[in-house]
Protein backbone atom coordinates (compact mmCIF):
# COMPACT_ATOMS: atom_id res chain seq x y z
CA UNK A 1 0.00 0.00 0.00
CA UNK A 2 1.40 3.50 -0.58
CA UNK A 3 2.48 5.76 1.97
CA UNK A 4 0.15 8.59 2.23
CA UNK A 5 0.53 12.49 3.20
CA UNK A 6 -0.67 15.59 4.90
CA UNK A 7 0.75 19.13 3.82
CA UNK A 8 0.79 22.02 5.53
CA UNK A 9 1.00 25.81 4.33
CA UNK A 10 2.35 28.41 7.17
CA UNK A 11 2.03 32.00 5.43
CA UNK A 12 4.72 34.45 6.64
CA UNK A 13 3.91 38.09 6.30
CA UNK A 14 6.45 40.81 6.21
CA UNK A 15 4.54 42.64 8.64
CA UNK A 16 5.09 39.05 11.13
CA UNK A 17 8.54 39.21 10.43
CA UNK A 18 9.19 43.17 11.63
CA UNK A 19 9.39 44.47 7.50
CA UNK A 20 12.45 42.09 6.66
CA UNK A 21 12.92 38.01 6.58
CA UNK A 22 14.13 36.94 9.46
CA UNK A 23 16.97 33.73 9.10
CA UNK A 24 16.20 33.24 12.77
CA UNK A 25 12.76 33.70 12.89
CA UNK A 26 12.71 31.36 9.55
CA UNK A 27 14.99 28.68 11.27
CA UNK A 28 12.96 28.68 14.83
CA UNK A 29 9.58 28.26 12.30
CA UNK A 30 11.36 25.01 10.45
CA UNK A 31 13.07 23.86 13.56
CA UNK A 32 9.98 23.45 15.61
CA UNK A 33 7.70 22.15 12.40
CA UNK A 34 10.48 19.61 12.10
CA UNK A 35 10.18 18.57 15.84
CA UNK A 36 6.28 17.73 14.97
CA UNK A 37 7.40 15.17 12.49
CA UNK A 38 6.89 17.86 9.18
CA UNK A 39 9.61 18.09 6.84
CA UNK A 40 10.45 21.03 4.48
CA UNK A 41 8.81 20.11 0.91
CA UNK A 42 8.78 24.35 -0.59
CA UNK A 43 9.14 27.85 0.11
CA UNK A 44 7.37 29.95 -2.45
CA UNK A 45 7.62 33.68 -2.49
CA UNK A 46 4.00 35.44 -2.87
CA UNK A 47 1.79 38.47 -2.39
CA UNK A 48 0.07 37.53 0.91
CA UNK A 49 -3.21 39.04 1.65
CA UNK A 50 -3.71 41.06 5.04
CA UNK A 51 -6.67 41.17 7.38
CA UNK A 52 -6.53 44.93 6.63
CA UNK A 53 -7.64 46.44 2.93
CA UNK A 54 -7.61 44.86 -0.38
CA UNK A 55 -3.72 44.79 -0.71
CA UNK A 56 -1.29 42.09 0.06
CA UNK A 57 2.52 42.30 1.03
CA UNK A 58 5.45 40.47 0.22
CA UNK A 59 5.42 37.00 2.50
CA UNK A 60 6.24 33.59 1.82
CA UNK A 61 4.41 30.49 1.90
CA UNK A 62 6.13 27.41 3.54
CA UNK A 63 4.69 24.41 2.77
CA UNK A 64 5.93 21.16 5.10
CA UNK A 65 4.80 17.14 4.86
CA UNK A 66 4.15 14.55 6.69
CA UNK A 67 3.75 10.89 6.45
CA UNK A 68 0.15 10.10 7.89
CA UNK A 69 -0.41 7.42 10.89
Amino acid sequence: MAERYEYKVVELREKMIGGKMSGDRLERILNDHADQGWRLKAITSADVKGRIGPGGVEGLLVTFERARG
